[in-house]
């Protein structure tokens, strides 16, 4: 059975900082690419970032330079460091994992709620 369990949302005031965590098992780790994603309410989910098999990442841009995607192999945990948090990063995350070459392979975490406010 796969299960993709985050953990680290809480709230948090405008410029401060938040780790996510997201646990897998039940999948071989190191080949499934491994994604946040987040949903704010009243919009679509959204790609955060993305850590590739191969090492490679991607941001959306409006994280870019704030957030970093890591990746504990040796553990089957993916981290989000989010840094300069602002209001509007406010929103549900999600861990998401995809298989490396069976695309439509994909598994979804609970979501951790993310609160940036004053």
């Amino acid at each position: 059975q796969v299960q993709l369990v985050e953990s680290g949302g809480g709230w948090v005031q405008p410029g401060g900082s938040l780790r996510l965590s997201c646990a897998a098992s039940g999948i071989i780790f190191t080949i499934y690419t491994m994604g946040w994603y987040r949903q704010a309410p009243g919009k679509q989910r959204e790609l955060v970032a993305r850590f590739h098999s191969d090492g490679t990442t991607n941001y959306a841009d409006t994280v870019k330079c704030r957030f970093t995607i890591s990746r504990a192999n040796a553990t089957n945990t993916v981290y989000l460091q989010m840094t300069s948090l602002k209001p509007e990063d406010t929103a549900v995350y999600y861990c998401n994992a995809v298989h490396y070459r069976r695309s439509q392979e994909v598994y979804w975490g609970q979501g951790t709620q993310v609160t940036v406010s004053s």
